[in-house]
């Protein structure tokens, strides 16, 4: 990695830091200079636009999202480890810094502005759906999870037990926000499990 790309990263990895605090929509370029004491010009170099900008800061929120959350769960056994994985990195990276979710915090800001941030947004989501649904399906393979539900379905509902998360922890500072949303997983895990087959007589 050249000198220029790794203060390029060093500048991504610093907006992201300050998207956490006042959003991705109110970083541009400017807000960025100010924050990193580089001039505009210098940044310019690097990002073209605000837009650009902000992508890159997605881009980078992403990566961190992959590499902390979806790999490690991954590289667990299938089934329900795998989904308990994901949950537990899920959990704690949302409580790991004071931006929690950036993609929360930035769908809920670019849901009704078109354009190249927000289809960023949506196919970040969906890979999300996807990659938990990918999950479940493995975990049907095992013979772990009912094979009568849509993986989609679950992934849908372990999205809404993270965003209710987000939503108590963060804006209520609920301190119950932990223990209810552990419930709700166990709640959600105990209605996927596929049932045991009843032993026959002998």
């Amino acid at each position: 990695m050249g000198k220029g790309d790794e203060t390029r990263q060093a500048v991504v990895d610093r907006a992201v830091e300050i998207a956490g605090r006042i959003g991705v929509a109110g970083l541009t370029i400017g807000s960025l200079a100010t924050a990193t004491e580089m001039s505009k010009s210098g940044l310019f170099a690097h990002f073209r636009s605000k837009e650009a900008l902000q992508l890159a800061v997605l881009g980078r929120a992403r990566e961190s999202f992959v590499d902390e959350v979806v790999r490690p769960a991954l590289a667990a056994p299938r089934g329900v480890p795998r989904v308990r994985e994901l949950f537990e990195r899920w959990l704690a990276t949302s409580q790991a810094s004071a931006a929690g979710c950036l993609f929360v915090s930035a769908a809920t800001e670019f849901d009704d502005d078109p354009g190249a941030v927000r289809d960023q947004l949506v196919r970040d989501h969906w890979d999300l759906v996807d990659a938990i649904s990918q999950m479940y399906r493995a975990g049907v393979k095992e013979g772990q999870f009912r094979d009568d539900l849509a993986p989609e379905q679950f992934a849908h509902d372990l999205y809404g037990v993270m965003l209710a998360h987000f939503h108590a922890y963060r804006l209520l500072r609920d301190p119950a926000a932990e223990h209810r949303t552990r419930d709700a997983f166990e709640r959600l895990v105990a209605g996927i499990v596929a049932p045991v087959a009843p032993v026959a007589p002998a």
